[in-house]
């Protein structure tokens, strides 16, 4: 009989776990004691399941004690895959839940990936530290697959169920037991692909694809502020042929596509190919916090505002738009670099956990806004900031940028 454990309960692992509880014996594991008290109390503060769902799933129950592994015989790992600061892929997630499930591994057991990493990953560095721990050997007593994740934070349409889901295993065998694991939860069904390699390679240039076209759409802003055209209206009227691909421009930041690509590039450079158009992409968006930045003060200082100790508004720290997520804001990149010019930056996010704020960035959240401000940047499109109190915290003077294109054109100084 199938026992199932998720290893990592975050924005992939814990709507996974929940949707196998339903029907299987689950155990959802993750090293976070905090985020385990939470769920068995019901709280999911990611807000990606609610407290109804979680008592919908019967059979799935929360640890933090590896020792309640030991009975699982399917794993399924959903750990971060992050990059260091020079830009590497940090395995150092992967590599401990691997260790972990070495310990509970037994013979005949399936361990499948979900996290996103470079293909040959799951064979070159997981396989070897599950054998290692746990004495095993590859494809003759435990087995592996990979699956990707796609699941999209915030995104209450396409949920785990809803969004087609690309299985592979080890063995031709074990590819058809993965697969028939997943087509018990997967409405939008299933697509076996013929390798491990071909099912990682697949994930990470999903997110590469969508990088490089909002890096193009970057550029094209860049290019757009230089002849004072806008660069909403372009894309509006480009956007009227049919095969016109709809992207915008603005921060790329999140657990996926401000990273993933960086894996891929790590696996190519590894094989004496350097990746140029990807590179290049990565290099567009990672600098447009800077650019942001200065196009604010450039615009504070055209209508003489202070800047050295001018009061400066960043709406939004969160990732992306009306979700919890912070994981790789380039918001923070906005507020590095305004900090740099001497203004006191002030940071409103309904959706951001105050804590886990200043825990990873060292920002402190302000709770609500109760003064007037020489500029205010519109970073994420937050519905609450449809509605804000315009005529209480701005003058007729008062730089407004919106990063997304989400004010009314009529409120704005300029946006990206």
């Amino acid at each position: 009989m199938e026992k199932i454990g998720i290893i990592g309960l975050g924005y992939v692992g814990l709507p996974l776990a929940v949707e196998f509880g339903k029907m299987i014996k689950t155990i959802g594991f993750d090293i976070d004691q905090r985020r385990i008290h939470e769920l068995w109390k019901g709280h999911d503060r990611t807000e990606e399941v609610s407290e109804t769902e979680l008592k919908e799933s019967m059979q799935l129950t929360f640890s933090f004690d590896p020792a309640d592994l030991k009975d699982v015989n399917r794993f399924i790992v959903t750990v971060p895959t992050p990059v260091d600061d020079y830009k590497k892929p940090d395995l150092r997630p992967l590599i401990s839940a691997s260790k972990t499930v070495g310990q509970a591994l037994k013979k005949n057991d399936i361990v499948i990936y979900e996290s996103t990493v470079y293909p040959g990953c799951t064979e070159e560095i997981c396989v070897p530290v599950l054998e290692q721990i746990s004495g095993l050997s590859f494809n003759k007593d435990f087995f592996c697959g990979y699956s990707p994740e796609r699941i999209n934070p915030g995104d209450k349409q396409h949920r785990v169920t809803t969004i087609k889901k690309v299985t592979s295993g080890s063995t031709p065998e074990i590819a058809v037991m993965v697969d028939q694991l997943y087509k018990k939860i997967i409405k939008a069904g299933t697509h076996l692909a013929s390798s491990l390699k071909v099912a990682e390679a697949a994930k990470v240039i999903e997110n590469s694809q969508r990088d490089i076209n909002i890096a193009f759409v970057n550029e094209l802003a860049l290019i757009f502020e230089r002849m004072g055209i806008d660069t909403h209206e372009v894309l509006e009227a480009a956007g009227t042929k049919w095969n016109f691909l709809p992207f915008k421009p603005g921060l790329v930041g999140g657990h996926c596509i401000g990273v993933d690509p960086y894996y891929l590039t790590h696996k190519a450079e590894g094989l004496g190919y350097r990746p140029e158009v990807i590179l290049s992409g990565r290099r567009i968006n990672d600098n447009m916090g800077i650019h942001i930045a200065s196009r604010v003060i450039k615009l504070m200082a055209q209508r003489e505002q202070p800047i050295k100790g001018g009061r400066i508004l960043v709406l939004g720290l969160t990732f992306k738009e009306n979700c919890p997520d912070i994981r790789n804001s380039k918001v923070v990149d906005v507020i590095h670099e305004l900090k740099s010019y001497g203004a006191e930056i002030d940071v409103f996010d309904p959706h951001a956990d105050p804590q886990e704020v200043h825990q990873e960035y060292q920002v402190s959240l302000i709770s609500g806004l109760d003064k007037q401000y020489h500029a205010i940047v519109l970073a994420v499109s937050h519905e609450e900031f449809k509605d804000l109190p315009w005529g209480k915290i701005s003058t007729p003077n008062t730089v407004i940028y919106d990063v997304k294109g989400f004010l009314d054109k009529s409120l704005i100084t300029a946006r990206l």
